[in-house]
């Protein structure tokens, strides 16, 4: 999908503008950012900090950028509260703070998971965020300004395996959410106005991690779902299957992207594979390979599919054949995706460290790498020549975490 293609989409039902970063992977939903931002490469608390703020408890969502305004989802563990804090994107201070859920954080989890995964969404008036809390997922809407709560939607029971990150996605008059669990999934078109249910699409018995994620492909817009051992696409406007293949592997948390001809799945259980599937509906698996790239998503980029592995091993394939360009290894296990912004891959892992490499086929070039805390499990968010990133440092056994901003 071109950009001018995405804005006029954005423009005709969000208040949103050019720059913004208004939901997970970004305006293109593809993980892609708006080209030409004056950034550096190298940066830490010494070197290019614009601003740090303090952040309670333990989630790994993105930070939701709009205007002036950053929207982050936060699950404190010691008030066992679940919230939506809003920021000033200049400076980092609070604006307002908002709780949508109390004592609900009751499940066991993944030790690698968080209770305040998902990233939230804005179209410039109503904030937009997925939570598991009890024994169901929820979406809720939050007035932009002040933080107010404008409405609340139960989806389904929800019973954790690994843990929830599903993230809403705006369409139109819709926010799309998803909720794959063992006691039955479903995914939603719920209205953005009052959270009513627009259409439901029941989904496999299967825990399952990915968000849906709205592209443009084989010439029109679909919605897509991997995971439950098929590939799925959808209408988002319905809800109506367009089609659905057998394929990707029981367990996926990869949000798809496309090449405008094929979408990649990945997965990591019980099968590692990348695969690159025709989005026309014809069936066709175009190629496929054995990587595990379970967590991060992945990128495409002028013909090609990067890609980091979870133990910390770059790929590079051309998109359209699955010939291996290269393969490096970065270093330490990796759960955050990669951004990319013009021809640099921005890549934290869980260690702290950020790596920018070259978007290139010819080979794994370094760029930088940038160690600015003791943990990241989250995705940079990078628009309007800012950086922003949540962060965890150790002191012992406290953990503080963070947001912090670079820019030059």
């Amino acid at each position: 999908m071109t950009r001018i293609l995405t804005l006029f989409l954005l423009l005709a039902s969000t208040s949103l503008l050019a720059g913004d970063w208004p939901w997970w992977r970004g305006p293109d939903r593809n993980g892609v950012a708006e080209s030409g931002q004056n950034l550096p490469t190298e940066f830490s608390d010494e070197k290019n900090l614009v601003w740090t703020a303090d952040i309670p408890g333990r989630s790994h969502g993105s930070v939701c950028a709009v205007g002036d305004k950053l929207y982050l989802a936060i699950a404190d563990t010691e008030k066992k509260t679940q919230s939506v804090r809003c920021l000033d994107a200049r400076t980092g201070k609070t604006l307002w703070d908002s709780v949508v859920h109390e004592n609900g954080m009751t499940q066991k989890s993944n030790k690698k998971a968080s209770w305040a995964s998902g990233t939230p969404a804005c179209d410039g008036e109503t904030v937009y965020i997925n939570f598991v809390s009890g024994d169901a997922a929820w979406t809720t809407a939050l007035d932009a300004e002040s933080g107010r709560q404008k409405w609340q939607t139960r989806l389904i029971d929800y019973v954790i395996h690994q843990g929830y990150g599903s993230s809403p996605a705006l369409w139109k008059k819709l926010v799309i959410v998803s909720a794959d669990n063992k006691s039955g999934g479903v995914v939603c078109g719920l209205n953005r106005k009052t959270g009513a249910v627009e259409w439901e699409a029941d989904r496999a018995k299967e825990p399952n991690y990915p968000s849906p994620i709205i592209l443009k492909a084989a010439g029109k817009v679909q919605l897509f779902l991997t995971g439950t051992n098929k590939v799925t696409s959808y209408d988002p406007l319905t809800g109506k299957v367009n089609w659905e293949i057998d394929g990707a592997t029981t367990e996926c948390v990869t949000s798809t992207v496309t090449d405008g001809k094929h979408i990649y799945s990945s997965g990591g259980y019980p099968t590692n594979h990348v695969a690159a599937i025709a989005a026309d509906g014809s069936g066709k698996t175009v190629w496929k390979n054995s990587s595990r790239v379970y967590v991060p998503s992945m990128l495409i980029h002028e013909g090609h599919l990067y890609a980091i592995m979870d133990a910390g091993v770059t790929a590079c394939w051309d998109s359209t054949t699955g010939e291996e360009k290269w393969k490096g290894r970065l270093g330490g296990n990796f759960s955050g995706s990669p951004t990319l912004v013009d021809d640099k891959i921005y890549a934290p892992n869980e260690s702290g460290e950020v790596f920018v490499f070259r978007a290139s086929p010819n080979g794994l070039e370094i760029l930088a790498r940038n160690k600015i805390a003791g943990e990241i499990f989250s995705t940079p968010t990078i628009c309007n020549d800012r950086i922003y990133l949540r962060t965890a440092s150790y002191q012992g056994e406290k953990r503080t975490e963070r947001v912090v901003c670079f820019g030059k």
